[in-house]
């Protein structure tokens, strides 16, 4: 049968984008119909509005925000869904050195201008909540996400999750996974540990979590905003093999940045989860253990 990953990605991001804009046009709707008329009320009597729901703000967010969230919905969409398509005509496609610099530059570039987009209006550190007073519970809160996603990946492994993705004859392994266990050139592989544990977790948490998640909560609320960033993100690494399990992930990093305010726990979060990754890959490697695809 056909390889089903472009189909499967881009029906992610499409059902993300159109529960997104359903809700925020809904929600527009009822809070005009709501608004009262102020014309004979005195100013004391105007209730403020509530709060909005967890510890991540979405006051710095104006109708402008959704011009940049959609570039960088659309930019990711079409590199994944390109990437997707560019597997599907090969056997075999690995990263080189010269891509890994790319991928890197790229997540760099992306995450310096979407600061540049609202550090005019609100400083990092208090957009981030960066200034985080329970720092420490980053040591609880990381390990607790690993933990979760190494019991998920057992759970789907278990009910057969890697045997269902190996009958749609879909790769099971991901490239950046394949690259760590087979490469000789020790270039690359320090390129792929440095844009696995340092890059992405800081540029990846700052663009999703940090931008795209609260920007969809403004106008979308925050289930939506949830599931929906969280599904983009699960998308934007252009394979279905790992599509659940990062969902999964994406939903835990949001949970992580709503529950403290601060884009440290995400960050963390994220960093231990790759890292961890990448020294089992290394491992494994060096002590010829074979792992499952799936890890």
């Amino acid at each position: 049968m056909p390889d089903p990953t472009v189909i499967t990605l881009q029906i992610c991001f499409v059902s993300a984008l159109g529960a997104f804009g359903l809700v925020a046009i809904v929600r527009a709707l009822r809070a005009r119909r709501a608004a009262p008329d102020l014309t004979d009320v005195e100013p004391a009597a105007i209730t403020p509005p509530p709060l909005p729901v967890g510890r991540v703000a979405t006051w710095p967010y104006v109708g402008i925000d959704l011009l940049w969230a959609g570039f960088i919905f659309l930019t990711f969409f079409a590199l994944s869904v390109g990437t997707a398509r560019l597997a599907a005509t090969k056997t075999e496609r690995v990263i080189s050195t010269q891509g890994l610099i790319q991928s890197i530059g790229f997540q760099l570039v992306l995450a310096g201008l979407t600061v540049g987009v609202m550090v005019w209006r609100i400083r990092p550190i208090a957009w981030l909540g960066l200034r985080w007073k329970g720092w420490i519970w980053v040591f609880l809160i990381a390990p607790a996400g690993v933990a979760a996603m190494w019991l998920l990946s057992a759970g789907l492994y278990a009910a057969g999750y890697m045997k269902w993705i190996d009958s749609l004859g879909v790769e099971p392994m991901q490239e950046s996974v394949k690259l760590l266990q087979t490469t000789r050139d020790p270039l690359a592989l320090g390129l792929m540990a440095v844009a696995a544990m340092l890059v992405a977790p800081l540029c990846e948490e700052l663009v999703f979590r940090g931008y795209l998640y609260p920007t969809a909560k403004k106008f979308a609320g925050p289930w939506v905003a949830g599931a929906g960033s969280a599904l983009v993100f699960a998308a934007a690494h252009g394979s279905l093999a790992p599509l659940v399990p990062l969902f999964f992930f994406g939903c835990l990093l949001v949970l992580a940045y709503e529950r403290t305010g601060s884009l440290w726990a995400p960050i963390a979060m994220h960093f231990c989860f790759n890292s961890t990754t990448v020294t089992l890959q290394v491992v494994a490697r060096l002590c010829h253990f074979p792992l499952s695809p799936d890890l």
